[in-house]
Parts: C-alpha cells; sequence; structure tokens
C-alpha cells in the first residue's frame, strides 16, 4: 500500500440518505478488499482482512439513541507474530 497515514476519524451531523449511501459503501469495499476512508482533511486506506470480528452495540437512554458498529480485523500487510512452539512441561 505505501500509506504511511495510520488514522483517520470524522464526526459530522449527516441525513439517514447519506448515511446509508456511506453504508453502501462500505460494504463495497468489504467485498473487494480495501476500505478507502476520506474526507476534504484526511485519506487512510485499509485492507480488509479474511476473518473480522464484529460488535453490534445499541442502547436508549435519557432520550438519546446510540447505534455502534465496530469491525475490528489483524492487518494483511504486517506479517504474524511468530510465536514459536508450545510447551507442556511435566
Amino acid at each position: 500500500m505505501g500509506n504511511s497515514k495510520t488514522s483517520f476519524r470524522h464526526d459530522s451531523l449527516q441525513d439517514a440518505k447519506t448515511l446509508k449511501s456511506l453504508l453502501s459503501s462500505l460494504s463495497k469495499g468489504f467485498s473487494k478488499g480495501e476500505l478507502t476512508l476520506s474526507d476534504d482533511d484526511d485519506e487512510l486506506v485499509l485492507e480488509t482482512g479474511e476473518l473480522m470480528n464484529l460488535r453490534i452495540k445499541a442502547e436508549r437512554e435519557d432520550g438519546r439513541c446510540v447505534f455502534s458498529l465496530r469491525v475490528t480485523w489483524a492487518d494483511p500487510a504486517e506479517a504474524p507474530h511468530a510465536k514459536g512452539t508450545p510447551r507442556i512441561d511435566v
């Protein structure tokens, strides 16, 4: 990839139609194996993994609703850390 940027964050107020479009773009990125996240200030490209951890969380409290979707995976561009052979001492 050659992309040295390591983080991306964006906060804004959007309507449901825009959110649907962004979620559709995420779906396409997962399908092709690469996510490109950007706005006027930043860009981050992530190669997706074969297996990913998924966490969905939702709550309603004090007149406010929150929905969060978290996806994590091992970076395919990073070499896996060799753990060596396990041993059992008796």
